[in-house]
């Protein structure tokens, strides 16, 4: 098993496992320019996949992306389609395209779309918390539908770990367990832009422990990763650095601990070519799957390990947040 230090890059991780990536298929949410899902998209270009589809909402973010990696490698397919994670009749259209795109083959999918700290309590077209929405439900969604597609990507390989689901989450997973008795903060009374941030990120790793627990029998694992911190990708544009000051106390609140910036995240600021890495490596290493061990499916600076905060993998929550994104969505996936 390839072991690679906290300053490795995309490109390395790429040329590494490159033979995971010739003729595969590859789906990426939110990988607009710039962006983490941007990075992983062109690194990918450059070891000859089949297919890279970009599931985003706007088109003109896309663009540049899809050009770069025709640049790259012209016989590569790229394939754009619009969707709105925040609007469940969006994800439902999109899933079906993603379906008649593909083939209904998919072998690795990214889950790289999300927002973080909203200063403004906002909800979704189903009433669900914004960054609850964008970060975890709609994407939990979105793989659901798509399953059927990563079984069949995941028959045509080894017998576990064939097809990939990736989680893009972060360290702020700490900040916060899921509040199952009030995912939407009382209609906006209760809001605080970290707790539901903390939220959110916690629930994208409880979802690969729920999605693991599932589907590996049948070929299919999931990690979460934090892929550590960037200022390129413009993902806290809306912050200040005096807002981060709130992180510190707010976590002390809601779990009597403190966050821990350095657990396993040093260096904790990664370059543009460096922040694609650690997911690349929970998308491609072919060892991984093999290597699962609970309760960790979860990356950080390219090695998995336990999260620092028992909320984010307690089997418990793994099934009341399995439960609660259901009833969100509207539907039961039994498996």
């Amino acid at each position: 098993m390839l072991v690679f230090d906290a300053t490795v890059t995309s490109e390395q991780v790429v040329a590494a496992f490159a033979p995971q990536i010739k003729g595969r298929v590859f789906v990426i949410t939110g990988a607009g320019q710039p962006s983490i899902g941007s990075s992983i998209a062109t690194e990918l270009a450059k070891a000859s996949p089949a297919h890279i589809l970009i599931a985003s909402r706007t088109a003109a973010n896309v663009d540049p992306v899809l050009s770069a990696i025709h640049g790259i490698d012209p016989s590569v397919k790229a394939t754009f389609v619009q969707v709105d994670l925040s609007d469940h009749d969006s994800v439902r259209r999109a899933a079906q395209e993603i379906l008649a795109a593909t083939g209904s083959k998919i072998d690795v999918l990214i889950n790289s779309a999300g927002n973080m700290a909203l200063k403004d309590y906002t909800v979704d077209k189903q009433g669900i918390e914004m960054q609850f929405s964008v970060n975890h439900v709609g994407h939990f969604l979105l793989t659901n539908l798509l399953m059927p597609a990563l079984l069949a990507g995941a028959a045509n390989g080894s017998p576990y770990g064939a097809a990939r689901v990736v989680n893009i989450t972060s360290a702020g997973y700490q900040i916060s367990p899921v509040r199952f008795d009030d995912s939407a903060f009382s209609g906006g009374r209760a809001y605080d832009p970290w707790t539901s941030y903390g939220q959110a990120k916690t629930a994208q790793i409880l979802f690969a422990y729920g999605l693991t627990h599932r589907l590996k029998p049948r070929g299919v694992v999931s990690f979460a990763c934090h892929p550590g911190s960037n200022l390129d990708t413009k993902l806290g544009s809306h912050l200040i650095m005096d807002d981060y000051g709130d992180i510190m106390p707010v976590t002390r609140r809601n779990t009597g601990k403190d966050f821990i910036f350095t657990v396993g995240d040093e260096p904790r600021f990664k370059t543009y070519e460096q922040i694609g890495a650690t997911p690349l490596i929970a998308a491609l290493d072919p060892d991984l799957a093999a290597a699962l061990w609970a309760p960790a499916y979860y990356l950080q600076n390219g090695q998995i390990t336990q999260p620092a905060a028992e909320h984010a993998y307690d089997p418990e929550h793994v099934e009341k947040c399995w439960k609660l994104s259901e009833e969100l969505v509207g539907t039961e996936f039994k498996y």
